[in-house]
């Protein structure tokens, strides 16, 4: 009867210690659980190519010959008959203007020209009346050199008759604006009924050819940027497809407005590969083959005085963090002295969510998938680089 009673006195005081022991137990098992974690997906990039701390500026794809189009008269557009974007071939008439002012000049030059052409007919019969007169000594010698002179001075006439004829005829074929060679169409600055000046652009003309890329140098790069140096020519729309191009030409002088230098290079590329007004980058070869650079948002702090960027292996999709040593800072990218492979796969943000060794899911820009078989992107992948939009 005792024993009951103890038992029945001892099992409230069981309950407690049986409750911590099983909440211990249950937060074990969480634990466990919680130390699985899935891949998370990261953006990764290649290093690119560096000078002086940057490795590329933008561009647009342009015609190496681009010429305004003008009237050589004045009058009034009655016609246009292309429109931008449109092909043409050399001797294509494009606008005309009205032409009946220049037309009634040209009737009047050459009714000058036919009453200049009377006078003298009649000046050389004077003339040869008088020289019969003169050899009988019926008139004196100052007369004959009159004579002489109004026929001299009628053959001038004539003359000056006809170079007017010739430059109003040609004024009137000036009435129609045409092609000067092959090519499109890439700006319209006029319509049909406008009154435009000699000179005044109608179109601009872009000639059938060789393409270059137009790109602003800002003034802290001017130095680095050399007519005749190498460099490559990628499409906003075509990543990874880098065209040969060479550096013709840097303007003396900096633009008014935006202190950046126009510079031009020409681009290596398949005639109809490259399209007119197309966005492009300009990447720069460094002196060094070696040099390379990473976005900034790629390096991480070790130390004080360390930096180290995460790198991806893609066979087996773990975290190594890699230290670097860098050269002064880009407005955008930092270039890399040492440390860093050509094909490395680096992290491009989010570094600081990051840790050594874990398992992540490497895809590119586009959201796929690096792979470790071609190193390069290849499927989609169904989550975001959620890494990249927290960095």
């Amino acid at each position: 009867m005792r024993s009951r009673v103890r038992n029945a006195r001892s099992a409230p005081r069981l309950m407690p210690a049986l409750m911590i022991v099983a909440s211990l137990l249950l937060a074990a098992c969480a634990g466990d659980e919680a130390t699985v974690e899935s891949a998370r997906p990261v953006l990764v990039t290649r290093p690119q190519a560096a000078v002086d701390g940057f490795s590329s500026l933008a561009g647009e794809i342009r015609a190496r010959e681009e010429s305004p189009l003008s009237f050589r008269v004045g009058g009034k557009l009655v016609e246009r008959r292309v429109d931008v974007g449109d092909h043409v071939k050399q001797g294509d008439v494009l606008a005309t203007l009205d032409a009946g002012d220049l037309q009634a000049r040209a009737r009047a030059a050459r009714a000058q020209l036919a009453a200049a052409e009377a006078e003298l007919g009649r000046a050389r019969a004077d003339r040869a009346r008088f020289a019969t007169l003169a050899e009988q000594q019926l008139v004196s010698r100052s007369t004959m050199d009159a004579q002489n002179a109004a026929t001299v001075a009628a053959e001038g006439q004539v003359k000056a008759a006809r170079a007017e004829l010739e430059v109003a005829g040609n004024q009137a074929g000036y009435s129609e604006l045409r092609a000067p060679a092959d090519g499109v169409i890439a700006a319209r600055q006029a319509e049909a009924g406008q009154v435009v000046g000699a000179g005044q652009p109608v179109f601009t003309l872009a000639a059938d050819g060789r393409r270059e890329v137009g790109f602003a140098v800002p003034e802290g790069a001017i130095d680095a940027v050399k007519p005749g140096q190498a460099v490559r020519v990628e499409l906003w729309s075509d990543p990874g497809k880098r065209w040969p191009g060479i550096v013709r030409e840097i303007a003396p002088l900096a633009d008014a407005a935006s202190r950046t230098f126009a510079a031009r290079a020409t681009v290596e590329a398949p005639a109809g590969a490259l399209d007119l007004g197309q966005s492009a980058r300009v990447y720069f070869a460094s002196a060094n083959d070696a040099a390379l650079s990473v976005p900034l948002s790629a390096l991480q702090r070790t130390g004080e005085d360390g930096v180290a960027v995460f790198v991806v292996d893609p066979e087996t999709s773990t975290l190594e963090l890699q230290p670097i040593r860098i050269g002064p800072y880009g407005s955008e990218r930092a270039p890399v002295i040492d440390g860093l492979a050509s094909d490395a796969w680096v992290v491009g943000a989010g570094g600081h969510l990051l840790r050594e060794g874990q398992q992540v899911t490497p895809v590119d820009r586009d959201n796929r998938r690096v792979t470790a078989e071609r190193g390069k992107p290849a499927e989609p992948v169904a989550a975001p680089a959620t890494t990249a939009d927290e960095g």
